[in-house]
């Protein structure tokens, strides 16, 4: 009772700093908003810039305003535009991650406590003015004793119990939602919230983007054109990161590109492959590749920074991804359609042929633009607006992805307005698409599916001889070899989700040596 008294204190105040910002619109439709969007009005701010601004814009503004939770909170609903509308997302996605810096001091007294030496032992030279403080940490330039030049990031202090305190609400008000608002339950308030926390413990244990910024490195190996930098662990803890520093010209400054004598098209042609790559060669991406975190360097290699977000998407979901995506550019509305009943993503309830039609609604205004207008990350946004009506559950993984897409794809359009990203990388698109989705790769699939269930084959016949003992053991009645076969089949399905039809003359055989 005390948490939730609480709770409700810090949403009053929440919702008055909302209304100084007027940017309570929208919540009329909650259920008991309507009475203290009226109340809090009295609150708001004669503000003529403010009038000014767009509603998502007011959001963001009040969001920075409320402190770091609510930065990272805006963040995570701007890919939510099933939830919160397009232009609101658009406009959340613009949600600058910078607060004041903290002290200096404060930051050398943690490395110190985190590392067990003085600052003066680690590093050479150590520059007590940040180059760049966000909601989480901030990042100074120093020079290690062994005089290598690298950026240490530091955590903000008293961060951990910031968030803690901040996430109970959250979740909080995300049952409460789902109590009160079954047509909202199919967003999955909670999970949406369990995702925020995820990312955000994520974010506050270094040695996990370290560890991030490790596995992307060694993922380009060898790739001369995309460069991550090298993880200093002796100096790396739990709250600090160093990493050696990385320096180029921002990626969306074009005119300085140009006049430094890189070739813009290569650049768009790395960035593409390298994305794509990412992707679907690995599965692990760089989540959050706006403009402040992706440099040319000299050579006009692609030097990325920030490792506190990435993204995972399994081989399952990138098949998905490459037949939709092959489907909607090819305009086979009906392939899509199936892709995403195959996949389990619509209910197989739902109607395939209004699914289909709802996805060429999506696609032909899209794809029937000139190829530099073309988008697939607004493909992706549209298509996951429809999923009220056909009862889509959310995928945040591939939320996520969508968000990510709009950046890269935003990062390409300042380089160049008249190219398309992903025209650039279509060689390597269909490369891809002919090793993992062509003829020869589904019978190779399916053959690795086979073996894995044989492999798994031994597990399942020890498993069905311990059910056979139990069920005799002690005098009780066996029984009928049918039965066993159906419990072991059922097993079997749960726990492989793969074709069984190799084992079933073994599992009949193991039934009748049972009986």
């Amino acid at each position: 009772m005390l948490r939730a008294g609480r709770n409700f204190v810090r949403l009053i105040e929440m919702a008055f700093i909302l209304a100084r910002y007027d940017a309570l619109t929208g919540l009329g439709d909650i259920i008991g908003a309507g009475v203290l969007l009226r109340a809090t009005r009295l609150f708001r701010r004669r503000d003529a810039a403010l009038a000014a601004l767009r509603p998502g814009e007011r959001l963001a503004t009040a969001l920075q305003a409320m402190g770091p939770s609510f930065i990272k909170l805006g963040q995570a609903l701007s890919i939510r535009a099933d939830l919160i509308g397009d232009a609101m997302a658009a406009d959340l996605a613009a949600l600058q991650d910078r607060l004041p810096p903290f002290p200096a001091a404060s930051a050398r007294q943690m490395i110190e406590t985190e590392l067990g030496q003085p600052v003066a032992q680690l590093y050479r030279d150590f520059d007590d003015l940040p180059v760049a403080a966000a909601s989480i940490a901030q990042v100074h330039f120093a020079v290690t004793a062994e005089g290598e030049e690298v950026a240490v990031k530091v955590l903000r202090p008293g961060i951990h119990a910031a968030f803690a305190r901040d996430l109970v609400l959250f979740f909080w008000l995300a049952r409460l939602i789902e109590r009160t608002q079954p047509a909202l339950r199919r967003l999955r308030p909670v999970a949406v919230v369990a995702t925020l926390a995820d990312t955000v413990r994520h974010e506050m244990d270094l040695r996990l983007e370290a560890a991030a910024a490790s596995e992307l490195r060694e993922n380009f190996a060898g790739d001369s054109g995309f460069r991550v930098p090298r993880v200093d662990w002796r100096r790396t803890s739990r709250q600090v990161l160093t990493l050696e520093r990385v320096g180029g010209i921002r990626v969306d400054a074009a005119a300085a590109l140009i006049e430094a004598g890189h070739d813009i098209r290569a650049i768009m042609t790395n960035a593409a492959s390298a994305f794509f790559n990412q992707v679907f060669r690995d599965g692990f991406f760089h989540a959050d590749l706006h403009p402040g975190n992706l440099f040319i360097d000299a050579e006009g290699a692609i030097a990325v920074v920030d490792f506190g977000i990435m993204g995972r998407v399994d081989r399952r979901t990138r098949y998905y991804l490459a037949d939709m995506l092959l489907a909607f550019l090819t305009g086979d509305y009906r392939r899509v359609a199936e892709v995403h009943f195959e996949a389990g993503y619509v209910p197989a309830r739902q109607s395939l042929e209004a699914f289909a039609q709802a996805c060429r609604s999506i696609g032909e205004p899209i794809l029937g633009r000139p190829i530099n207008e073309i988008s697939l990350g607004r493909l992706l946004a549209q298509l996951f607006q429809v999923t009220e009506q056909f009862q889509m559950e959310t995928q945040p993984q591939l939320l996520l992805l969508q968000k990510t897409m709009v950046l890269a794809e935003g990062v390409g359009r300042m380089l160049d307005p008249g190219v398309n990203m992903w025209t650039l990388a279509r060689p390597l698109i269909e490369d891809w698409m002919r090793a993992n989705r062509g003829p020869e790769a589904r019978l190779r699939d399916a053959a690795a599916d086979t073996l894995a269930v044989l492999e798994r084959l031994p597990t399942f016949i020890r498993d069905v001889e311990r059910l056979g003992a139990a069920i005799t053991e002690g005098g009780g009645l066996p029984l009928h070899p049918d039965t066993v076969t159906e419990i072991a089949r059922r097993n079997a399905i749960e726990l492989l989700g793969l074709p069984l039809w190799i084992i079933a003359l073994a599992l009949a055989a193991i039934a009748v040596w049972l009986w």
